[in-house]
C-alpha cells in the first residue's frame, strides 16, 4: 500500500510537466505522420474486429486521439508482438502502439510512455467458482497461466506467500501455451481457474455473458506503456503531453469508459515508472 501511495504521488507531481505542449520533432512535422507498430491479436487493447477485419480495441482509439492531438497521421504496421521492439529499434516504426509491460529489463533498450495499468487476474467460471471470493481461496486448488509470460512466476510467488506462509496448500500452476489454451484448460476442467491479463478477462467476460467471472483483485500490478527508442525522447515526451492533456480534459478515460477498462485508468500519465 506504501509503494501504491509512492506511485501515485509521483504520478501527480509528474502530470503538470507533461501537459505543457511538448514540440513534435521537426523531422515528424514534416513526416506528417507517425509510423506506429501494433499487434492485433490481443482483444481488448488491439484486434480485427471478426466481421469487418477492421481494426479495434483500446490501443487503437487512444493512437487515433494522440495523432489527432497532434496534428499527425497514423500509419500502421501490423507486426507479430516479437517483432515490436526489432522495429522500434531499428526506426522501422517511431514507436509501439501495443500494450508492452514497463519493465526494468525492457527499459535497457526503450522507454515507456505509460498509459494503463494492468495485472495478473485469477477468473474462473461460474460452475467451477465454488465460492471462491478471493485469490486465496484458490489455495489448494489449480490455476491455468501462460508459462511464457510474467503470470506463471507471479502466481508461483504469490502462493508461496500468500498460501504456504499462511500454512494452507500452495496453489498447482499449471504452464499453457497461451491464453486461449488456459482459457480451454479452465473450460474443460482441466484447471479450477486461470490467471491471464486484466484486461483480457474484462474482453472475456464481455464476449461470454455469465460464463466467466473474477476473483478479487489482481494478485500483481504493472504498468503498460507505448515503447519508443531511447533516442526518441522528443517524440516520447510529445506523446505523453498529449495523453495527459486527453485526462485533463476527460478524452482518455471516455475510451477506457468505451472498452469497459476504466478500472485501469490511471491518474496521470508517467515515464518509465513500471517496477
Amino acid at each position: 500500500m506504501t509503494r501504491c501511495r509512492s506511485l501515485l504521488a509521483a504520478m501527480l507531481m509528474l502530470a503538470p510537466a507533461l501537459s505543457v505542449a511538448q514540440e513534435v520533432p521537426e523531422a515528424i512535422r514534416r513526416q506528417g505522420f507517425l509510423r506506429v507498430g501494433i499487434e492485433a491479436t490481443y482483444p481488448p487493447m488491439a484486434y480485427k474486429d471478426p466481421a469487418t477485419n477492421e481494426r479495434r480495441g483500446l490501443n487503437v482509439d487512444l493512437v487515433t486521439a494522440i495523432g489527432e492531438e497532434l496534428k499527425l497521421d497514423i500509419r500502421w504496421e501490423e507486426m507479430a508482438f516479437a517483432q515490436l521492439i526489432p522495429a522500434i529499434t531499428t526506426d522501422r516504426v517511431d514507436f509501439s502502439g501495443s500494450s508492452m509491460t514497463d519493465l526494468p529489463a525492457r527499459r535497457e533498450r526503450l522507454s515507456f510512455v505509460d498509459y494503463v495499468s494492468t495485472g495478473a487476474q485469477v477468473f474462473t467460471t461460474v460452475t467451477q467458482r465454488k465460492g471462491a471470493a478471493q485469490p486465496a481461496d484458490f489455495c489448494g486448488r489449480s490455476l491455468a497461466t501462460p508459462r511464457t509470460t510474467n503470470y506463471f512466476p507471479q502466481a508461483q510467488a504469490w502462493s508461496e506467500k500468500n498460501c504456504v506462509a499462511a500454512g494452507k496448500p500452495p496453489i498447482r500452476v499449471i504452464g499453457t501455451e497461451g491464453a486461449a489454451a488456459s482459457r480451454t484448460d479452465l473450460q474443460q476442467g482441466r484447471a479450477d481457474g486461470a490467471i491471464l491479463g486484466a484486461e483480457y478477462v474484462v474482453y472475456l467476460r464481455q464476449q461470454n455473458p455469465g460464463t466467466f467471472v473474477a476473483v478479487g483483485e489482481p494478485i500483481s500490478r504493472n504498468l503498460s506503456g507505448m515503447a519508443f527508442a531511447k533516442d526518441k525522447a522528443e517524440l516520447r515526451d510529445a506523446v505523453a503531453g498529449a495523453l495527459s492533456r486527453m485526462i485533463a480534459d476527460g478524452r482518455y478515460l471516455a475510451i477506457l469508459k468505451k472498452h469497459g477498462l476504466e478500472k485501469q485508468a490511471l491518474p496521470a500519465i508517467t515515464i518509465d515508472a513500471g517496477e
